[in-house]
């Protein structure tokens, strides 16, 4: 529960010159010019750290190099070298539009790249090839049933296979980066990338497919249908998921399993719902899509505009804690809950002291929404903080201060 913004958040340290410096304006981004808090614990003096991240690290290449070598495999035998590098470029236009979408709703307290990246590519290749798997097992198993298993493919079995594999990622960002994953929009964001490397390499197998079987006039057709029309298709399913996990991240029990899966569900309803339209009311698509999918893409948008400003909403209160605490003036906090502001603060430290100002004041932008998550663990944590979010949270109000500094001294 996050505290009402009047009262400062439980727990947080005082700087030992608990208001604005003298000289400084309390309307002005030169703010608090507050002491260093007392050093956090130190790191581990071991090479175990470094040894372990080399091992993780070396494990998730190989995993990602053997998944992209089997795919690029697949995609080579069923489309061709040719076909498969059109349909690679034409699919990218699809990736130019979803991507940036996706980094736009999470500026106020971006991700780590690493996570971004390891989310993309864990949809491009092991969603790929694990849903390619798991469909074809399906399908030979329903062919033997008194069912046609194209339908049945489309509309049970290719949701089911392909939210379970995307899923799975956005699970496994969840397990092991408790620490990145740190409420709704970090969830949206997950799953959103994770779906958009899913639908970049199935489009390729789809575009190349059409062009190899219609030419340039099939390709064409299912460009503007899969990539202009609905680009956004897989991504709105897989959110269901992710939002359901960042619903919980504050509070990971057994007893909140079901609003997980209740996600799952959501976001294999709709992926069925949607093929439906399109294999089995073919004749009736274009009734359907007007009917149901602009709605729910429509209420998509609200989600992430939502999203987008509940994390503005939570930046703002807990930021407003620290700054009765005298770490931050309210205008700096006003300026760090709106990416207008946000936009203009790094123009005018830039103006007053160049390129050092310009990133001093973006690491300070930065770190302030990092603070914020961090505290908001904190206040989910209370009366047994854990040592880690507080040593983080003094690493970050030291680095704040010290890049405040920086354009300060520039004004």
């Amino acid at each position: 529960m996050l505290p009402p913004p009047h009262q400062p958040p439980t727990g947080a340290p005082h700087p030992p010159s608990t208001g604005p410096s003298a000289g400084t304006s309390g309307g002005s981004w030169q703010g608090v010019l507050a002491f260093q808090p007392d050093a956090p614990v130190p790191p581990n003096a071991t090479h175990r750290p470094r040894l372990r991240g080399f091992v993780v690290t070396g494990v998730v290449v190989t995993l990602f190099g053997l998944a992209a070598l089997v795919m690029g495999l697949i995609v080579y035998d069923v489309i061709g070298l040719a076909a498969a590098g059109l349909a690679m470029l034409t699919a990218s236009i699809a990736i130019g539009i979803v991507v940036p979408t996706f980094l736009w709703i999470d500026r106020l307290e971006a991700e780590p790249a690493r996570l971004l990246w390891f989310a993309f590519l864990w949809g491009a290749l092991i969603s790929t090839l694990g849903a390619i798997v798991l469909n074809q097992l399906g399908v030979d198993f329903v062919a033997g049933l008194d069912q046609d298993p194209m339908v049945v493919g489309a509309v049970v079995l290719a949701p089911l296979t392909e939210e379970f594999a995307k899923g799975l990622g956005v699970l496994l960002i969840f397990w092991r980066a408790r620490r990145e994953f740190n409420g709704v929009t970090d969830g949206i964001v997950y799953a959103g990338l994770v779906a958009a490397g899913f639908a970049f390499v199935e489009n390729i197998l789809y575009l190349g497919q059409a062009y190899v079987e219609m030419g340039t006039a099939g390709l064409v057709g299912l460009f503007v249908m899969r990539c202009l029309v609905s680009p956004f298709a897989h991504p709105m399913f897989t959110v269901c998921f992710g939002l359901a996990l960042g619903l919980i991240t504050h509070r990971r029990r057994w007893s909140a399993a079901w609003i997980p899966l209740l996600g799952f569900v959501s976001a294999v309803f709709l992926h069925g719902l949607w093929n439906y339209s399109a294999v089995v009311a073919a004749d009736a698509y274009l009734l359907i899509f007007a009917v149901v999918q602009v709605p729910l893409f429509i209420a998509f948008l609200f989600l992430l505009r939502w999203a987008r400003r509940r994390e503005s909403v939570i930046l703002r209160d807990t930021l407003t804690g620290y700054g009765i605490n005298g770490w931050f003036t309210p205008a700096e906090v006003a300026m760090l809950a709106s990416p207008g502001e946000r936009r203009r603060a790094r123009r005018w430290a830039r103006s007053v002291g160049g390129r050092r100002a310009a990133a001093a004041m973006t690491s300070f932008q930065d770190e302030s929404g990092e603070l914020a998550m961090v505290r908001k663990h904190l206040n989910a944590e209370a009366g047994h903080p854990d040592p880690e979010w507080l040593g983080r949270e003094q690493r970050l109000l030291q680095t704040i201060v010290a890049h405040r500094r920086v354009f300060v001294a520039g004004a």
